[in-house]
Formats: C-alpha cells, structure tokens, sequence
C-alpha cells in the first residue's frame, strides 16, 4: 500500500512526500517500521519520519533543506510553523565530477525544420520585432499592433468580445444577463497574410528613460539581444528622440552582440516626423514591405545542437521536482548530449542547490563567477530586509514548498545533471554549447524575459497550479508536473507529466516525449497554447530587488 502512498527523494531524507492525501491515524509502513500520520496530510506535502527535536536538520533530496522549530512526532506533517529554511553554505571546492550521458540513439540522427539566419543560428520561428526605445512610445505600438494583428491575421478573434456584445444585446432585448448561457465551440481566426511569417511582437515596457541611466543601458542592451534573436528577422524602432536610450546606443548594442548583423531595422523618431500619423503610417507601410521579404524565407533541415533551450518553473508545488522539473531535466541532458544548449536561470531559485551546481562548473573561474552573482544578489536582497529564503510564494507552501531550499533543490532538477559549461549574466549570450547558468530573478515573466535574451530559442515551462505566462518570440511549452492541473487547466498546458506521480512511466521516458514536443515546436507543427493565445509577457529586469 505504502508505495503509491508516499516516497523517500533519497536515502538520506528523514522527510517522506505523501502522493496522496494521508488521514489522520493511517498506518503507513516504511523500510520495515510502522509510521502513524498524526494529521491530515495533503497530496505534495511532507510527512517527518522519526520524531524529531528544536534545531534538528530536515534533509530532503539528499541535503539540508530547514531545521525544526520545535519538537515534532514521527508522521507529523511539515509546516511552516515547525520548520524554518536552512541551507548548506557553499563555496568552489576542486571536484572530479563524472556525468554519465544518457543514451541519444533514438535522436542521434534527428533534424528539426527552422529558419537559417546568416550567423549561422536557427530560428524555431519567424517574427518581425517592433521595439520601443522609450515608454512614450506604448501608445503609438499599441495602435500599430491592432492595425496589423487585424488586417494581417494575426489577432485571435476575441471571444469575450463577441460574450459581451452578446450580454448586451440580451439587454437591449429586456432579457437579465444573469439567464445567458454563451459557450461559442470554436475560436474565429483570420487567415494570415504571410504565411511564413509566425507573427508581429511588440516589446512594450517602462523603461529607456527616468530611473538611472545604468537601467537604460541594460534595458538597450535586452533590446539589443531580441533583435539579434534567431527567432527574429527584422526589427521597427519607435523612438520618441529625447530618452536616456538613444537610437545610436541601441544600434552600437546590436552591433556589440554580433558585428555583421544584417537584419533590416527600421527607425522612426516621433520628434523628427512631421506628426503622429505619418509616423505610424510610415512604419506601418515599411514594415509591410519588409515583411513581405522575410515572408520568403522557408524552414529547411537543421541538426538539434541548434536548439537552445531555457528550461522555467512557475506557480510550482509539491510534485514540480519529483515529475515535471526531473523529466526536464532528462530532456536538457539529452540535448547537451546531442550538441544543444540549455539555460537554467532564476538564481533565487538555486539556494540550497549552490554547491552542486559549483561542483558542476567545468573550471575555477566558472564556479567563482556563479559564487559572485549569487553572494551579490542575496546581499542585495538582504540589505532592503529580504533574502532568497523568502523566495516561495503563499500558492508554493499551500501545495507543500515549505522553506527556498526545497523549493529551490526540487527546481534545480529541470537542469539536469550535465557539467556547468558557462555562467551568464544577465543579458550575456549563450555562446557554448552545453548547461549554462543565467542570472534572472525567480519571478516567471522577468526570468523567461530573460532567457529569450540570452538566446533560448525554446522555453519549457513547468507548473503545478498553473499560470499563463508565454513570450513574445520564443514559444514556451507549459509541463503540468499533476494530471489534475493538467485536465482543469487543459487551454494553457501543452504536456502532463502526471504519469511519473502514478508510477505509469519513468522520467527518462517522459523526457523522451518532452523532447519530442520540442521538436515538433521548433518546427512550426505544433503550437504551444501560450503561443496561440498572443501570451507575450515581456518584463526587463532593472537589477533591482525582484525574486
């Protein structure tokens, strides 16, 4: 009975994870002894197997993850008032580490169908950018996104639009609203016009000029690493001409990045036009002449070591590193192994896994670059009275991530197991193949921001309770790590992994399926929801305090 009852992550864990809910006095056995829950227990929560006393270390996934607050009974449920975060402290310490590659026979040979950039990258997509230098110009993007989503093909047919003129009609009818029953089958789409241009992104924000100029040079720098994105072939710049992020600032980090770039960019500055509409008339005819050149680019063969993909976690629970974060994983160790990249961000969410990560570092100067970010940003934290350890969000504990370090251990596992290949800060390029590690904070949307940033051309996004996150020009799979979620929330979640949780499959099967899907994606055969529903969330990091 015990066994798809609960589970031990490792053999050093005096921590077991209830599969499913436990009642108050089930005799659950485990190794041989007798385990009386003394309370009820949730599905993802954790249940202490030896009665336990104030200070005693909590370990779980084989390392400290908090101490006790008080004594507790064997069979006692974890909570936050009787554990507190602990972690290991960290530093480089020389390590033979070994990896054993997983077998790639299956995919050794495999291609997927993408956009071949003259820098030799591979898009898994074909979008124009338009990006705004300033805030000011949000406005002028919004108008010109509507103009070209609609008349281009690109907007999905709003159905709360269609509910509403509905409800209103009923009104004018005499009928009360309350009695409607609107439950339209299908989603009205227009044809697109280009039809191998995947869409039209614009990159609203509020930044480029107030704040510091420091926040407007990373800001152009951000910019700057969109438009060189292989998912990206040509770029409108709206600028409105006296913003800290000047035209020429953003054109010199372009060049930085990649000195032959040869992306078209497009440049109106509103305070040289001669007003608002020749200016959006004027971008809006320039860019439809330059979509009607990428609209001749076609997907053709590439090898999967073009693929680089960033691998997220978000609204996570008790099951994201025992299913989901784990078969990720598998999938990010297969595509090291065939050549690929893989970036594992969010350095909020690595507390308590810091050592294994700088035992992973291929040299010194990796681990001690990792080391530097991570001190440097938890001081940081610290110093307006917050830290990493106060990382997990209220939606996190209720589904059993009681303290970071679980959280951040179980989040850890969507790396997988490969060798430390580079260390990132934010905005940096991923130049190597291989795992690297990117300085993001944990927050969905400025972490997945920032991913795209550094190149991921792919973002796998695992969830327990679900969240709609997506980015504007790199598509994000979502990774149910429980049926439940998977079925309540089918519209956003593209692959259940619930299966694991069951016993029906193993992680290194599921990350094969993973994979699969990646393929399929990075082909334009299969849609991700967050891509189909426009879920293009952009949110630039300002180095501040954000976990």
């Amino acid at each position: 009975m015990a066994a798809n009852l609960i589970l031990q992550l490792d053999r050093k864990d005096n921590v077991l994870v209830a599969l499913q809910d436990l009642t108050a006095g089930m005799d659950i056995q485990f190794e041989g002894s007798s385990i009386i829950i003394k309370n009820t227990v949730p599905a993802k929560h954790k249940v202490f197997i030896n009665d336990m006393q104030t200070g005693d270390e909590i370990i779980m996934y084989g390392v400290l993850v908090g101490k006790v607050q008080h004594a507790v009974k064997s069979g006692e449920r974890m909570t936050t008032e009787n554990t507190r975060h602990a972690a290991e402290p960290y530093d480089y310490r020389k390590v033979d580490y070994q990896w054993h590659k997983p077998d790639v026979s299956k995919f050794v040979d495999r291609t997927f169908n993408g956009f071949h950039r003259n820098d030799g990258n591979v898009g898994t997509a074909n979008y124009w950018l338009f990006i705004p230098t300033v805030f000011c110009e949000n406005r002028n993007m919004d108008v010109i996104k509507e103009t070209l989503h609609q008349t281009l093909g690109y907007a999905v047919t709003d159905k709360y639009k269609l509910f509403s003129e509905h409800l209103i009609q009923d009104l004018k009818d005499g009928k009360s609203i309350t009695e409607v029953d609107f439950s339209p089958s299908t989603e009205l789409q227009k044809e697109r016009f280009f039809k191998n241009v995947d869409g039209i992104k614009f990159l609203n924000h509020q930044g480029g000029c107030g704040g510091t100029r420091q926040d407007s040079e990373m800001l152009g720098k951000l910019l700057a690493a969109y438009a060189n994105h292989p998912n990206v072939a040509g770029v409108t710049l709206l600028s409105l001409g006296c913003q800290h992020l000047q035209v020429g600032n953003f054109l010199a980090d372009i060049k930085n990045y990649h000195p032959s770039f040869d992306k078209p960019v497009l440049v109106f500055e509103q305070q040289k036009t001669q007003s608002e509409e020749v200016l959006i008339k004027g971008a809006i005819q320039e860019t439809i002449q330059g979509l009607v050149e990428i609209n001749k680019l076609e997907r053709k063969p590439a090898s999967l070591k073009h693929l680089t993909l960033g691998v997220k976690c978000g609204a996570s629970d008790g099951f994201s590193g025992i299913s989901a974060n784990p078969a990720v994983g598998y999938t990010a160790d297969l595509l090291v192994t065939l050549g690929g990249k893989v970036l594992l961000a969010e350095f909020p969410e690595l507390c308590g896994a810091e050592q294994n990560m700088i035992d992973r570092c291929e040299n010194e100067e990796i681990a001690k670059k990792f080391i530097y970010l991570m001190r440097t940003y938890d001081a940081q934290a610290h110093a307006v009275g917050s830290g990493f350890f106060m990382n997990p969000s209220p939606g996190n504990i209720k589904d059993g991530l009681i303290t970071d370090a679980i959280k951040s251990t179980g989040a850890a596992k969507k790396g997988g197991t490969s060798p430390v290949v580079d260390v990132l800060d934010y905005t940096e390029q991923a130049i190597k193949p291989g795992l690297s590690l990117v300085c993001t904070p944990g927050n969905d949307v400025e972490a997945t921001t920032g991913k795209a940033g550094s190149g991921a051309n792919l973002i796998l996004f695992t969830t327990g309770l679900g969240t709609p996150t997506g980015n504007p020009i790199c598509p994000v799979i979502k990774v149910a790590t429980n049926t439940i979620l998977a079925n309540k929330m089918s519209d956003i979640i593209d692959i259940d992994t619930g299966a694991i949780i069951r016993g029906e499959k193993s992680i290194p099967e599921m990350g094969e399926e993973i994979l699969e899907l990646c393929i399929k994606v990075a082909s334009g055969e299969f849609v991700p929801k967050a891509v189909a529903l426009n879920q293009d969330d952009f949110i630039p990091w300002k180095r501040g305090v954000s976990l």
